[in-house]
């Protein structure tokens, strides 16, 4: 069940998939040194990798053995999908509709790996194993950087402080787990959704983005009544071509043209102009 991303072989030069808006060259934009590459990297890399003994309850506590939960960190590796698996379980769910409900949060990382292996080019040997470490935050960190070096640092110290931190704090996390007894007693059940949206919330940047998340929640508290656990976070993701749909029409109702600022679009203005030709002739 390991969610490894490929990175596909490198067609490009550094910079050629941007982060963001468009903005300055690679090569015009300033050096950044190393020691504050790997200061931001370390930053992250502890901040969130602390969160797996959120997850080492959370697991333990949903009913899966101490070695299964450490599995779960060491092969699947990408803490969304983690929480939403061992949450589903937890809630009674089907396993396999629990494990659909993970794999489908863990295909983004899929995306993140086209546009790393661009940024990277990185050996051919080497790109199975940092597959791995394809995630939300080796790659919030990893994109920024002004050059390769940069970037190759930044993804190589975000990617190991986190993967080392988060699989020793899911140990400590089950075995405490184990020692508090009923996790549900302590309220750690409310972990998983407080530790994903801590994760979620500063990537939403745009409206589009904000509504998007906003409809997937209402979605799912909706439907988590009504369907079994684990199936509301798969129907959830319709709030983004829900979402997408109406923003469109909004885009083109303005003076009820199709034309930007409610104007004609450019093929219905030659018609036009060629009729008014033909009445004045």
């Amino acid at each position: 069940m390991a969610e490894q991303t490929a990175l596909p072989e490198s067609t490009g030069t550094p910079g050629a998939i941007s982060a963001g808006p468009p903005g300055p060259a690679a090569e015009d934009r300033p050096d950044k040194p190393d020691a504050a590459v790997v200061r931001d990297a370390l930053g992250v890399g502890i901040a969130v990798g602390l969160s797996g003994f959120a997850f080492g309850v959370t697991s333990a506590g949903s009913g899966l053995s101490l070695l299964q939960t450490c599995v779960l960190s060491l092969l699947v590796f990408t803490g969304a999908s983690q929480f939403a698996l061992v949450g589903a379980l937890a809630a009674g769910g089907n396993p396999y509709t629990a494990a659909a409900g993970a794999f489908f949060l863990g295909v983004r990382n899929a995306f993140y790996g086209l546009r790393l292996s661009q940024l990277l080019a990185l050996p051919r040997g080497v790109r199975p194993f940092a597959a791995h470490w394809v995630i939300d935050e080796t790659t919030a960190v990893t994109l920024p950087q002004p050059t390769r070096r940069a970037a190759r640092i930044g993804f190589t110290v975000t990617g190991l402080t986190l993967y080392v931190l988060w699989n020793l704090t899911t140990l400590a996390g089950a075995l405490g787990a184990e020692a508090l007894g009923d996790a549900d007693a302590w309220g750690l059940d409310a972990a998983s959704p407080a530790v994903f949206l801590a994760l979620l919330a500063p990537m939403l940047r745009s409206t589009t983005e904000r509504v998007t998340a906003g409809l997937a929640v209402v979605l799912a508290l909706a439907l988590l009544p009504v369907v079994p656990a684990g199936v509301p976070v798969l129907l959830s993701a319709l709030a983004a071509p829900v979402v997408l749909f109406l923003m469109g029409r909004t885009k083109r109702r303005p003076g009820d043209g199709n034309g930007p600022n409610g104007t004609p679009a450019q093929g219905e203005q030659a018609v036009a102009q060629g009729e008014k030709r033909e009445r004045c002739s």
